[in-house]
């Protein structure tokens, strides 16, 4: 029933599948942190900020997100810090070390290390967390790009398509931190995980049963132009030499070997 109820509030897109776990979750502090916000134009975190006045911390790269939250009203309607970043594995702690350790939310879409992030973290130990995954590395093996501190998704490869973890993977680290997967987004982009201690009846998917086939059709050419690619298949093709790790095994492999 639980389940049926998550994937109704799915249709609303990340903003109502937040508001369902908000509302089924005990938040004691609400506070987020969103890790890999862009300008904050469009984020995982600003409906809470704005409609349920959480307070919140956006780290990013570069400075559009600062300029933004500055100059809109939220920067002086709202309690958010705009810190401009490159979180790494090495940093990430001292990004976060003085929030209250039980922040209601995290949210992590950095478009390349995410689950070396995710694996690091020790500073906070929030209620939800939230993680992109790359839908096109499947739903079977629990796989990652290998880390790398400074990973640009735009060079690491032209297709722009090799980046992240697969569902899998995430479902790994996160259950080893102890939270239990709840389902994704209907776009195949958002894990959604509960801290097992507050999960009560909400439904504990496996991996393949909460993966969603992305339809993004976001692959590049040499040039960055959009080629379109459609079939997961085709997508991993042309990636096939890439490297990837099974983090369950610890195997090297490549995208051809999914």
């Amino acid at each position: 029933m639980r389940d049926a109820e998550f994937r109704c509030y799915s249709q609303f897109g990340e903003d109502g599948i937040i508001q369902w776990l908000v509302a089924q979750v005990p938040i004691e502090h609400e506070t987020f942190v969103e890790i890999g916000a862009e300008s904050y134009r469009e984020s995982n975190t600003r409906f809470l900020l704005e409609h349920d006045n959480w307070r919140g911390r956006v780290l990013s790269n570069g400075e559009d997100h600062v300029a933004f939250i500055r100059k809109s009203h939220l920067g002086w309607r709202h309690t958010v810090d705009a810190v401009s970043a490159f979180v790494t594995r090495e940093n990430v702690n001292d990004l976060l070390a003085d929030l209250p350790r039980d922040i209601g939310l995290l949210s992590i879409d950095i478009d390349g290390n995410d689950y070396w992030i995710l694996e690091a973290i020790t500073a906070v130990s929030p209620r939800i967390l939230i993680v992109e995954y790359n839908s096109v590395f499947g739903s079977e093996r629990s796989v990652t790009v290998p880390y790398e501190s400074g990973f640009d998704r735009a060079a690491a490869h032209e297709s722009w398509l090799y980046f992240g973890a697969s569902a899998g993977a995430l479902c790994h680290i996160a259950g080893r931190k102890g939270y239990r997967f709840v389902g994704s987004d209907q776009t195949g982009h958002n894990a959604f995980f509960v801290r097992e201690d507050l999960g009560g009846d909400l439904p504990a998917l496996t991996a393949s049963a909460g993966w969603v086939e992305s339809r993004f059709r976001e692959s590049r050419g040499p040039n960055g132009e959009l080629t379109y690619i459609d079939s997961h298949a085709d997508r991993r093709a042309v990636m096939a030499a890439m490297p990837l790790i099974d983090v369950s095994t610890g195997e090297n492999l490549t995208v051809a070997d999914l």
